[in-house]
């Protein structure tokens, strides 16, 4: 029997990085041309959709089409500084990105309580499927999605801290991931990084340690970095840092997330995870990087027909071993 192979979208505004007051949503004309290539390997896609996506014509007409075709789902998605209601909690929201999980309890219920109804009301389907915007998760957020009837959540990146990227400049930085599991849970919620006896199921997104992937390779590169720092090299000889360059090169966790030239390391975790007979895996992209100009990785229409490129390798090869499925429905597989 496949395993199950999960999409999920942050169905957000344009190129949110630039950090503008101003957030358009061009990208969701640009989201056809994905939906057709999931389409083509019987592939259903999960749209984790915040505010101002929610309010975008183009993208309701594509989200009420794959409802009615059954080829995907409209899930939650939020940004903290653009979501209403409005509570201010820095001096310029919009420059910081502050997260959720940095405001008060009742705001997030609040701003939770928001986004459910409108998406509900766009859609008219239940909404059960929620990211957190920035990666930033904790139990008491966790709580009031369950309060507000959520059953999955995909917030967490197993191995990854986002600690040291700061939302509020006098917060503490976001979630820190490192412990947490790499397979899906139903949350304790009172250790989110624990399984217990909530009703939510956490299915992180797909991340392996570069070791798990490449044995060898990681055991070199480890070896190299000690001697460096042990002994090392004259700026006279080598003047940039050379663990800097490595760490981007062959980066300690690598994401089942297209950048641009990871296909060969996408490929590799799903050998590995079917090698490892994984149950699912998670794949996921902003809906921003499937427009050329829409974000920092893909720039122009050059990049983004190369994106296509790859992906169409990518879910070929993905097609072998899993099925397409949403989270909706994977949940009701572990339930």
């Amino acid at each position: 029997m496949k395993k199950s192979f999960i999409i999920t979208i942050d169905t957000e505004g344009d190129n949110i990085w630039s950090r503008s007051i101003d957030v358009k949503v061009e990208n969701a004309k640009y989201l056809i041309r994905f939906q057709n290539l999931c389409d083509k390997y019987g592939f259903k896609v999960t749209y984790l959709t915040n505010y101002e996506m929610a309010e975008s014509k183009d993208f309701i007409k594509l989200g009420k089409s794959i409802i009615n075709n059954n080829t995907g789902e409209i899930g939650m998605h939020l940004h903290a500084w653009h979501s209403p209601p409005y509570f201010k909690l820095t001096d310029n929201d919009y420059k910081h990105h502050p997260y959720l999980i940095e405001y008060p309890l009742e705001v997030i219920d609040k701003k939770v309580k928001f986004m459910t109804k409108l998406l509900e009301d766009k859609f008219g389907v239940n909404i059960v499927s929620h990211r957190a915007g920035r990666w930033a998760f904790n139990k008491g957020y966790a709580k009031i999605l369950v309060d507000n009837g959520y059953k999955i959540d995909c917030s967490v990146t197993p191995g990854i801290s986002w600690c040291e990227q700061l939302g509020d400049p006098n917060g503490m930085g976001g979630t820190d991931y490192t412990d947490f599991l790499t397979n899906s849970y139903f949350i304790d919620l009172n250790n989110i990084s624990q399984e217990g006896m909530s009703t939510l199921l956490e299915v992180p997104v797909t991340i392996l340690s570069n070791y798990m992937v490449y044995p060898k390779l990681s055991i070199l590169i480890k070896l190299f970095k000690d001697i460096y720092k042990r002994i090392g090299l004259p700026r006279k000889i080598i003047n940039h840092d050379l663990i800097g360059v490595l760490d981007r090169i062959y980066p300690k966790s690598i994401w089942l997330r297209p950048d641009k030239n990871n296909l060969t390391q996408m490929i590799k975790i799903v050998d590995y995870s079917v090698l490892n007979n994984f149950d699912y895996i998670e794949f996921m992209v902003h809906s921003s990087e499937l427009m050329p100009g829409g974000s920092p990785r893909f720039k122009s229409r050059e990049s983004v027909d190369k994106l296509y490129q790859n992906l169409n390798l990518l879910f070929n090869h993905i097609s072998n071993n899993y099925k397409g499925t949403t989270l909706q429905e994977y949940y009701k597989n572990k339930h």
